[in-house]
């Protein structure tokens, strides 16, 4: 998440929509939503320049939106063997797993996050996060602001060559750009920030209001 002074091609970020699937449905925490959990994920690990966006579109897969993940993905529902795509980001051999390197592999919670979503039939089911109440009380950095910092940034903000020069693959990054204001200035899509997550549905409101809590504490790592 960075700033329009960083020197990356920010394309046109202008009316980017929010993230408005499922509103006033509140969300099962049994259940697995591709629009807020699994998207995010692919966007920020996959479907990135040189892989698996609409430009490149490596091997024929596209991993930009439900419909082209299902049918160039080669997800079969209910069935892990058979899914191409989950199959290949549980690979050991470096040459073959994906993403591959220098990017990191994908941790052991989104994959099993997206094994989840397969075995529940891999659906495309919505609901609203911001749906009751929203409590921003005793945020963590870890049970709160990771996971969406793993899920939806991480991808483009690690490895050698970070986007933007920004890495945020530990506490130390995130909280750097926590405390000069970036971070909140990006995902919450404020003027003079290139808007986050890049190419993709603004977090939901929820969400921002944890994050922005987290920060508003000390941005503590706890």
């Amino acid at each position: 998440m960075v700033s329009v002074d960083d020197d990356i091609n920010i394309g046109d970020t202008t009316d980017l929509p929010d993230d408005t699937t499922g509103m006033g449905t509140p969300c099962d925490p049994e259940k697995v939503y591709f629009e807020l959990q699994i998207l995010p994920l692919l966007r920020s690990n996959c479907a990135k320049s040189g892989c698996h966006d609409e430009a490149t579109h490596e091997e024929g897969i596209v991993l930009t939106s439900y419909e082209k993940v299902m049918t160039t993905g080669e997800v079969t529902p209910y069935d892990l063997g058979d899914s191409e795509i989950y199959e290949k980001m549980t690979k050991t051999d470096p040459d073959k797993r994906m993403p591959p390197p220098p990017n990191n592999p994908l941790s052991s919670d989104q994959i099993n996050l997206i094994a989840k979503w397969i075995l529940q039939g891999a659906q495309n089911l919505t609901c609203d996060p911001d749906a009751g109440n929203c409590i921003t009380d005793n945020i963590s950095f870890s049970a709160t602001v990771k996971p969406v910092i793993d899920n939806s940034c991480r991808g483009c903000h690690s490895g050698a060559a970070p986007s933007g020069g920004v890495s945020l693959t530990d506490y130390n990054g995130v909280q750097a750009i926590a405390t000069n204001g970036r971070l909140y200035g990006a995902m919450s899509h404020q003027p003079g920030y290139v808007a986050m997550p890049f190419g993709g549905a603004r977090l939901p409101q929820c969400t921002i209001d944890k994050v922005k809590a987290w920060i508003d504490s000390g941005s503590p790592n706890n």
